[in-house]
């Protein structure tokens, strides 16, 4: 089969071995392939990352040295199944899958790994338990960004984004378009969203962004529509809890204490917005903690893999809730297929490209350029080399 080799992070078209299914494995033939933020630093900064997780107990992450095929936001149809694995689907059926494939007795990370062959290719072996019908006749473009829109879905729940918040999405890449459908989808009804770029501001708003802010021009953390709904001051937090007590206190016989605990579980109490990091690159979480209001939840979904750093005293300062998001479960991953099936939520905003594998070298390096595109696709039976 062809397939897009990555190697000393340079990328190139390979004529390689056909896949063969093992026991509860199944073999697709790709349709589509989602280019991913993660795989773009993924090619130039895979040893960090690999370094990092090899000390949690994985060592099967790509190295710049190995020649790895990429891709794990996919859709294909049946091919052929492995011995003594229950034929589900009749072949030809049209599938989703999570990228995790289990190979005797290891797992690996399906195209960020030597060892599980990605979906920038003819081919791709997935686990038979982690496989999904596609339902509703759902056209392959939309099923391939199942994947993407699951980890929006999880970065979003790991928020526990309410409709009464306000959320601010920081980033309208892909990811940050993903999380902005998402949060709508799940009944968020104000959210702002901050990019430098006119294009994927203009993407923002196609997702459903209610304020889309040009942070050159104006902070996104002055859009709220009232401003005095946070705080921004830890002098005023300790005001407020002062003016508080005071009435607290010149109540006769309140149990104050009691009264403060209701007001709490209430959500009567001060509050911060819930943000969404989804730029991914070193500083962002800096910026974030320093310049949110305090009491924020901030929920880190961008893939950044350099070293970086922030300030914790300014985030103890601010009681900043620092969260990291990744990937997703099997239940995050059906419901997304479901809610895009269903039309509840609209990918097509995000799709501004396809290529075949010739193209996919170019598409890497227009994906560069934010003006250009947002998500492109890898159709590995086309032969369009620009997107």
């Amino acid at each position: 089969m062809r397939a897009v080799i990555c190697h000393q992070a340079e990328l190139s078209v390979e004529d390689v071995p056909d896949l063969t299914p093992s026991r509860g494995q199944v073999l697709l033939e790709v349709e589509r392939c989602g280019i991913c933020g993660s795989d773009l630093h993924a090619r130039t900064s895979c040893d960090e990352t690999a370094d990092d997780v090899a000390t949690l107990g994985y060592d099967g992450f790509m190295r710049s040295d190995q020649r790895v095929v990429m891709g794990h936001e996919f859709v294909g149809t049946v091919a052929d199944y492995g011995p003594r694995t229950k034929k589900s689907w009749p072949v030809g059926t049209r599938v989703v899958s999570l990228p995790v494939l289990r190979a005797g007795d290891a797992v690996h990370l399906t195209g960020l790994s030597e060892q599980a062959s990605g979906a920038y290719a003819e081919q791709v072996l997935v686990t038979a338990s982690m496989t999904m019908p596609v339902p509703n006749g759902l056209d392959a473009d939309r099923a391939a960004l199942t994947e993407p829109m699951a980890v929006a879905l999880h970065a979003v729940r790991r928020g526990r984004a309410g409709a009464k918040d306000v959320a601010v999405v920081i980033g309208c890449g892909p990811i940050g378009l993903a999380v902005i459908l998402m949060l709508k989808a799940t009944g968020v009804k104000h959210v702002i969203a901050s990019d430098f770029s006119p294009g994927r501001r203009a993407l923002a708003e196609r997702c459903g962004a209610d304020v889309v802010v040009d942070p050159a021009v104006a902070s996104p953390w002055s859009s709220f529509e009232d401003s005095r709904r946070y705080l921004t001051n830890p002098i005023a937090l300790a005001e407020l809890g002062l003016d508080a007590m005071d009435k607290l206190r010149a109540v006769p016989l309140l149990p104050w204490a009691h009264v403060m605990r209701a007001a709490e579980k209430a959500g009567a109490t001060p509050r911060g917005p819930v943000v969404f990091e989804c730029v991914g690159v070193p500083g962002m979480i800096e910026h974030i903690v320093s310049s949110a209001p305090l009491l924020s939840r901030v929920v880190v979904v961008g893939v950044c893999m350099e070293t970086d750093s922030f300030r914790p005293s300014m985030a103890i300062n601010k009681e900043i809730d620092l969260r990291f998001a990744f990937a997703y479960d099997p239940s995050e991953f059906h419901q997304t297929l479901q809610w895009i099936a269903s039309g509840k939520v609209d990918v097509t905003p995000l799709v501004t490209g396809t290529v075949g594998l010739d193209g996919v070298a170019a598409a890497f390096a227009a994906l560069a350029d934010p003006e250009q595109h947002a998500k492109i696709l890898v159709d590995p039976r086309s032969s369009v080399a620009t997107a």
